[in-house]
């Protein structure tokens, strides 16, 4: 998932200049499949929250020891490119309904992490998954009132 080359092209010299120059900044709405190709791209490691109290109120570095023992689908996170290959995997049509209805995802911390003592930083983003009454495709649009014509 690393690529190192290209995120050290990208203009800045701390992590949270270089997001910004991928237009990655805290509170942007961006698409979850332009956040997988960024992560792709770039070797940025993006994980998207199911829980925002969690994600507002503790660090990364702090979650990721608290849920270490917890299986990866049942943590109120998951990596970006895990939670699209595990979806697509369950629902082959998932694709398309994410082509249909972009799931945008809030972004909410970018920075660096260091995945084992002595290993070299990885760019980190965070972002909020949307809450699931937000994500209603079925709901019938608003009524409308058009004055008639007299």
């Amino acid at each position: 998932m690393e690529n190192t080359t290209a995120w050290s092209y990208l203009p800045g010299t701390t992590p949270k200049e270089k997001c910004a120059s991928l237009g990655i900044v805290r509170g942007r709405i961006i698409d979850v499949r332009e956040l997988d190709e960024k992560s792709r791209t770039y070797g940025i490691d993006i994980f998207l929250f199911f829980k925002k109290d969690l994600v507002l109120t503790q660090t990364l570095e702090q979650v990721q020891e608290q849920y270490k023992a917890v299986p990866e689908f049942e943590r109120p996170y998951v990596r970006v490119d895990r939670f699209l290959a595990f979806t697509q995997e369950n629902d082959p049509s998932f694709e398309q309904t994410l082509r249909d209805f972009p799931l945008m995802i809030e972004i909410v911390a970018t920075g660096e992490t260091h995945p084992a003592p002595g290993s070299d930083s990885v760019p980190f983003v965070t972002g909020l998954m949307p809450f699931l009454d937000e994500l209603d495709v079925d709901a019938e649009p608003p009524q409308v009132n058009v004055p008639q014509p007299l």
